[in-house]
């Protein structure tokens, strides 16, 4: 499933009993579809678009200036930030309703230096194996013409969703 990120999209949070309701996929998916919001933090790398299959999950974004760093290439972060959402996801895909994650620890390589010249990138997260404690995926980074830009794996802690809000409200 795919979908183009509209203009009047929102950017934001899910109410934790909404996110506790549904199973991963079904959230990810509602959140592609633009039924709920994307993350805030999305924004700020250029996303455009995304997917959700189980085990498998693509974040596509646009590199551009307000990315770079002093030396004059996109910021490792953008890559760093791409790989985590999407791998990160791929284990969320896996997840059955009441449950979610939060990243333990991630490692990218840095392959190729990315700029605004390089056009959409395609961050994919394919989950290797999703436990009832543990999930673990990997990530790749492309450019439109598939060359990988970056790679990446990523452990992951389940966990039981709150089903209420931050402090209980």
């Amino acid at each position: 499933m795919t979908t183009e990120l509209q203009s009047s999209s929102l950017f934001g949070l899910t109410p934790p009993d909404v996110l506790a309701s549904m199973s991963g996929l079904d959230f990810l998916r509602r959140m592609f579809s633009g039924e709920l919001p994307h993350a805030t933090m999305m924004q700020q790398v250029g996303f455009t678009r995304g997917s959700a299959d189980p085990g498998f999950v693509v974040f596509q974004a646009i590199p551009g200036p307000q990315h770079y760093n002093p030396i004059g290439s996109v910021h490792g972060g953008f890559a760093a930030t791409l790989l985590d959402s999407a791998m990160g996801c791929a284990v969320q895909s896996m997840l059955p309703k009441g449950q979610g994650y939060t990243t333990l620890e991630f490692k990218i390589t840095l392959i190729k230096a990315i700029t605004s010249d390089t056009g959409e990138v395609r961050a994919e997260g394919r989950a290797l194996n999703v436990g009832r404690r543990v999930g673990t995926a990997e990530g790749r980074l492309l450019d439109g013409q598939g060359r990988l830009l970056a790679h990446g794996t990523t452990t992951c802690l389940v966990l039981e969703l709150p089903k209420a809000g931050p402090r209980g409200t």
